[in-house]
């Protein structure tokens, strides 16, 4: 029978208890389920105001703080150092005048007397002296300036007004980079020469928002929060080095040959992948404009709050056009050392970045840059604005993943600016949440479904892999600041249940129907800004119309499990044909919908949703179901969709 039938002759409700048949475990309210707490009217961590309103969007009172950086940088092959000149534009949009800024120094966590260092529980053999500042000056003149850990004080000789006034702070600067060991950023070796992979590279702006004024946590390692702008970028570097950045090329006829220029225009217009330097050309001198000396490389990149570059004698280089929204186009581009040449390796990266950015593009956002690079190097899989780092060694199913999540995070935080040092799931959980979507596109889901090692064996239900986590009593909430979260619970927490939770609200809760266009909204919404979990919490409530305050209570604010299961069940007057009353109770704190599958005696079955709002009243609600014939057995999630912590009393078969 089609649910549209069924829907007239079903009808789901409270009843009065009676007759029931024995019940598949104790009737009354268990101790674990309350309706009244998980339905309580809820108080979200930040109220809504004239800044952020009650829809979760920017309220007619958002601000937010402008910066634009210029940057001339240089390295040094021979000491592995890099040097610096910034000037950076600080617009000051905020209601209050600022009598000092603050600076993120966040190469300063490289040291071996810094927070992270002698935090951390893995002790660390090998450090720099981070950051060596050579001058701090304010629009031309010397200031004062304290260094704390991995934030730099710079206090002002006059404050600067609000109402969009500007200054311009000047560093200069000089810092070791690290070996492999830097992690994020670092020297790596590799046949035909070392890989620069350089990131948290110059002194950047810490965010002055309407939440707390400054955000100066220090850097321990989980990620960043940063301030959007205008970005434009020079990188000195050997003549035989290639360079490969965040942003667009500005220069290319005076640092690519004639013949990489054409190849590339050829990229711009193709599908398919186009070598731009082949393995043959990586220690051919002709392969390069100059020979000897330096060569310098400039780079443009607007609405970004970081840039990211890697620079070798040893890439490989090739590139494929992007086909985005409206007609619009970019560009994938990977380089990678000799080591990572292979059909089932980097000869495919290109094409997975256009993959994954085409289906983001067409499902989510459009992409925004005009060039997305994928670097293989010493296997950080690490996310910047425009540019990835990932494994010259990774190959197969884990290439195209690393590929798809790293550059999935265009979209969360570098598009969605969420604070990642204080929001984890914000960040990694809405991108692996996109990456699930994303391998069941690309190539008709040649890398489908896509599973986390960490978490999901072969063959698992994402599911009930999460099972431990909800119940693990020292396990944090989603809420947790990321530098609480221990490494135990950081992938399954900020990640997988991150993940989780939105597939579990788009498909279980609210269907894609109201998700996705709601989904939209918020990343066009709070593109290039800086919203919160309330923010978020809030707009997605609103735009689906949907009251979801026990959802973020019990699954983000809580850790709390679910453990629904059938009761009893028995027929009306003990007749078949008169419908059959069914009573549903729940062991854990946290309920779901759910579907009810009536499997008939004559063999056929019908599905119904209950509604998560059965529980609204009762720990033990009850469902009249006008069937009208004989019912062999029910079952309550037959597909197994929910994350139930004990499926053994989901199944109740009638005498």
């Amino acid at each position: 029978m089609k649910k549209s039938d069924l829907a007239g002759r079903i009808a789901a409700g409270l009843l009065a208890a009676g007759g029931m048949a024995a019940p598949a475990f104790a009737d009354g309210a268990p101790a674990g389920f309350d309706p009244q707490a998980l339905f309580a009217p809820l108080s979200l961590p930040d109220a809504a105001n004239a800044f952020r309103d009650s829809a979760g969007k920017p309220g007619p009172q958002f601000w937010q703080n402008r910066v634009d950086y210029a940057i001339q940088a240089e390295i040094d092959p021979a000491s592995h150092a890099l040097r610096g000149d910034e000037t950076i534009t600080y617009t000051n949009h905020s209601p209050d005048a600022l009598d000092v800024l603050w600076v993120q120094l966040d190469q300063n966590a490289y040291r071996a007397d810094s927070r992270g260092s002698l935090g951390s529980p893995r002790p660390r053999k090998d450090f720099t002296d981070g950051y060596q500042l050579d001058a701090v000056e304010v629009d031309g003149k010397p200031v004062h300036y304290l260094v704390d850990d991995t934030r730099l004080r710079v206090d002002l000789p006059q404050a600067l007004a609000s109402g969009g006034k500007q200054l311009k702070l000047r560093i200069r600067y000089h810092y070791t980079v690290p070996g492999t060991w830097g992690g994020r950023t670092a020297v790596t070796p590799t046949r035909n020469g070392d890989i620069y992979e350089i990131a948290q590279w110059f002194p950047r702006m810490a965010v002055y928002d309407d939440l707390r004024g400054w955000d100066t946590l220090p850097y321990l390692g989980s990620e960043f929060y940063l301030e959007y702008g205008n970005i434009d970028y020079a990188v000195t570097v050997p003549s035989n080095y290639i360079v490969a950045g965040s942003g667009e090329l500005t220069n290319p006829k005076d640092v690519l040959t004639t013949t990489q220029q054409q190849r590339l225009a050829k990229a711009a217009q193709s599908d398919a992948t186009v070598m731009i330097r082949t393995p043959q050309e990586v220690n051919d001198p002709a392969s390069h404009p100059k020979q000897g000396g330096t060569q310098t490389w400039r780079f443009h990149m607007e609405h970004t709050r970081d840039v990211a570059f890697a620079a070798s004698p040893a890439f490989v280089w090739d590139a494929a056009r992007i086909n985005l929204p409206d007609g619009k186009h970019s560009l994938a581009m990977s380089v990678y050392p000799v080591e990572g040449v292979g059909k089932d390796k980097w000869d495919r990266s290109s094409e997975y970045v256009k993959g994954a950015i085409e289906h983001f593009s067409s499902k989510w956002y459009p992409y925004p840059w005009p060039v997305a690079v994928n670097l293989g190097g010493h296997g950080a899989g690490m996310e910047y604005p425009g540019i990835v780092f990932d494994g010259f060694d990774d190959k197969g199913p884990m290439l195209f993943w690393i590929s798809a999540h790293e550059i999935g995070h265009t979209w969360f935080p570098m598009v969605v600016g969420s604070n990642e040092r204080r929001s984890a799931f914000m960040d990694e959980g809405f991108n692996t949440f996109i990456d699930v979507y994303a391998s069941d596109a690309f190539n008709h889901g040649e890398f489908a479904p896509k599973r986390d090692s960490e978490y999901a064996p072969k063959g698992g239900n994402p599911v009930d892999e999460i099972l431990p986590l909800l119940a693990d009593a020292d396990a944090p909430t989603m809420m947790a600041p990321a530098d609480s979260v221990a490494e135990k619970y950081r992938h399954s927490v900020s990640y997988f249940k991150g993940a989780l939770g939105l597939v579990l609200l788009r498909e279980q809760i609210l269907g894609p129907e109201r998700f996705d266009p709601a989904f939209r909204k918020y990343i066009a919404t709070w593109a290039y800004h800086h919203p919160t979990p309330s923010d978020f919490f809030r707009f997605m409530s609103s735009e689906a119309g949907e009251d979801l305050s026990w959802w973020w209570r019990g699954w983000y604010l809580n850790n709390w499990q679910l453990d629904m299961g059938i009761s009893a069940a028995s027929y009306v007057d003990n007749d078949p044909s008169k419908g059959a009353v069914v009573t549903l109770a729940s062991k854990q704190k946290l309920v779901m919908p759910a579907t009810l599958r009536i499997d008939y005696a004559d063999g056929g079955h019908e599905d119904i949703r209950v509604p998560v709002e059965a529980w609204r009243q009762s720990a033990t609600p009850k469902l009249a179901l006008r069937t009208g014939k004989r019912i062999s057995k029910l079952t309550l999630d037959p597909d197994h969709k929910l994350p139930d912590a004990d499926r053994s009393n989901n199944t109740f078969n009638m005498p």
